[in-house]
Order: C-alpha cells, then structure tokens, then sequence
C-alpha cells in the first residue's frame, strides 16, 4: 500500500504541470522553493566545499578572527587581487562562513567560526583535496575503472591484506597519515569521555591507536588508570615519543604489529577501538574482534568509538560521505549497529549496547563484554 502511494506521489512530482502548480499556489509554494532550493545544494554541493577549501588554505578564517579586515587587506595578506578576493569572501559569506561588518569590514560567520583554532578540521578539509581528485570521474570509480587511487596512496594500510609489510620504510608516509588522525583524536577522545568512564577499569589497550593522543587525553581525566598502545610499527615508535612528551612514560606502554595477524598484548580489562572497525571489511574485522576477545579476560569491555550509518539526524554522513570515501580508499564501510552487533557476536562478545553521545555526527560509541 506505502510502496502505491510512494508511485503515485513519484508520478505528481515529476509533473511539469504538478510543479507550475506546486510553484505558483501561496500554501505549497514555500515547500517547492525550498526542496528546489535542496536540490540546487546538492548539485553545487562541490563547489561550496572548494568555497571552504580555498578559505582554509589562505587561512581566511584565523585572519578574520583576529581582526576583521577589508577586502583590500585580506587580499594583500592572501596575495589575491582585490576582485578575486572579493568573489570568495561573497561566495564565504553567502554560505555563511564569513560575515560583512561594518566600515566593509569581513568577519566570522556562524559555520566559518567553529574553524578557529580546530587543527584537526583544517586538516580534514585539506587532505579531502585527495579525495575530490579520486571523485572527479565518480562513475569509473564505482566500475572500479580508476586503479590505484589518491586515497588508497594515503592509507597504504587499506588496500593490503599484510599492512604491516606496506608501512615499515615508509615512516614519512605513516607519519601523514598519524598527524591527521591525531590532530582529529581529541574531539572523538571528548566524545568518548562524556559518554562512558573509565573509572572502573585497571589497564586500557587502545588498538590502533595511532601517536596516542586518545589514550592521552583519556589519562588526564583518570590518573589512575594504566595504558598500553598497539599499532604498526613505525606509528608506535611515533606514539612512544609523543607519550613521553606528555609525561606519560612510565605509565603507558606500546607494542607494535600487525593485530591482523598477531596476538595482542594481554592483562588489560578494556580495549578500544577509535575509528578502525569502518576502515576494514566485516572479514578482517571478525578477525581483530576475534584476536581482541583472545587478550581480554572474561567478562573485559571492548568499546568502539566511530561515524556509523543510519544516525538520526546524520543519515548522509554515513552513506553518502563515507560510502565513496571508502569506495576511494579501497575497503571499509560504516556500519548500522545491527551490522556491527552481528561481528561483535560472532567474535564471543555480547551485551552490545550503543551509547548516547553529544555529537552522534562525528561520532557513535558501542560497547560490548567478552562473553566466552
């Protein structure tokens, strides 16, 4: 019956006289304005991101921030000339990245403000230059017509089943790709913490843990708590360096491998996972589940922290966004909890839960207990 009217409504909304209709009656018009104004978004959708692109490689928005500038200023410090720099601040503006003030001054809009000072965020807007390059034939990237891609250079983990042998002699390249996570890992790290705590817990293993900066800011809140660090080789030798810097030394650990392929470290009472699962397919990852559950004891926590497909509200971010990011790097999806719950149980763990937390957008954390 749904599936009947969903026809119907097809069939009235693809009218050419349906929409003069709907665009010239004074109690529908401002539905058809506005879906007609959704669709224009999307199709301009890329040139808004380069919008944002340009202005955080010309660090448009610490400039402004500081002290908000003419047109003429701004282009002088950005070496534009006054009228290509006046075309972006329209075009910022307009998007409500930037703001006109008074005397023609340029301020901080709403949505260019959350940019200041957000490390991590500039530097996900700048490395998705890589990623609008492996999208710019969309098509021969789904019939798998493009070969090897950007993306998959700069996570050579990804399109390896051995991803320890494609990183080590490649520490400049690890080291790109740990800062990115690492300057984004606080924000995750806040989100985890106001959705669980670790008080209970004695030693926490972060797997794939990058440089260390989750488990770090994590131990700042629970001085108590103990901390052990696995991931490849040359990202665990970058994590030891930054761990010791922080002051946390003596209190911290790494171990370095394959954790496909190799036994994790034992004796902690919780493991986490922030931002690994979506990177791999369901095989690989039963395969971690499983060599996670081996190090754990009975009854040991396991908590996930990553964007999962299907969040009220954020329903584009997982299937539109990450769905070609990780058609781009070459393997990886998000998953619905039901998808995750099933991986979760097939590797002995049980009482999955997802927790509520402030930013479902950016992230989602589920936890489970070893079982068996």
């Amino acid at each position: 019956m749904i599936d009947r009217w969903r026809s119907v409504r097809d069939r009235w909304l693809t009218s050419p006289a349906f929409r003069r209709w709907a665009s010239s009656v004074p109690g529908v018009r401002w539905i058809a304005r506005r879906r007609a104004r959704a669709v224009f978004d999307v199709v301009a959708g890329f040139v808004y991101s380069q919008v944002l692109y340009a202005c955080v490689r010309l660090d448009i928005f610490e400039r402004v921030a500081k002290q908000p500038p003419s047109i003429g200023a701004l282009a002088a410090a950005t070496n534009l000339t006054q009228d290509a720099c006046e075309k972006l601040i329209a075009a910022a503006v307009s998007l409500r990245l930037l703001e006109r003030r008074g005397g023609g001054l340029i301020g901080l809009g709403a949505l260019g403000a959350p940019m200041v000072g957000n490390v991590g965020l500039r530097n996900l807007v700048l490395h998705h230059a890589l990623l609008y390059t492996d999208l710019a034939d969309p098509v021969a990237l789904l019939r798998g017509e493009v070969g090897r891609t950007r993306m998959a250079d700069y996570w050579p983990y990804a399109v390896t089943d051995s991803p320890a042998a494609a990183v080590p002699g490649a520490s400049e390249q690890a080291g790109t790709y740990s800062a990115l996570m690492t300057s984004t890992q606080t924000l995750i790290a806040d989100e985890v913490l106001a959705a669980y705590r670790f008080d209970k817990h004695r030693l926490l293993l972060d797997v794939g843990g990058g440089e260390g900066e989750f488990i770090a800011t994590v131990a700042a809140r629970y001085p108590a708590l103990e901390l052990m660090l696995f991931d490849l080789p040359p990202v665990a030798a970058r994590a030891r360096v930054r761990l010791e810097e922080r002051g946390l030394g003596l209190r911290s650990r790494t171990e370095s491998g394959d954790f496909f392929n190799v036994p994790l470290p034992q004796g902690a009472d919780i493991v986490t996972l922030v931002r690994v699962m979506h990177d791999h397919d369901d095989a690989r990852i039963v395969g971690l589940l499983r060599n996670i559950a081996t190090a754990l004891p009975l009854g040991g926590m396991l908590l996930i922290a990553e964007p999962m497909a299907d969040t009220p509200g954020a329903e584009p971010v997982g299937d539109a966004y990450f769905g070609l990011y990780f058609l781009a790097m070459g393997r990886g999806k998000a998953r619905t909890l039901k998808q995750m719950s099933v991986l979760l149980a097939d590797a002995g763990f049980g009482d999955i839960r997802q927790l509520p937390t402030r930013m479902p957008l950016q992230t989602s954390v589920v936890i489970a207990n070893k079982l068996s």
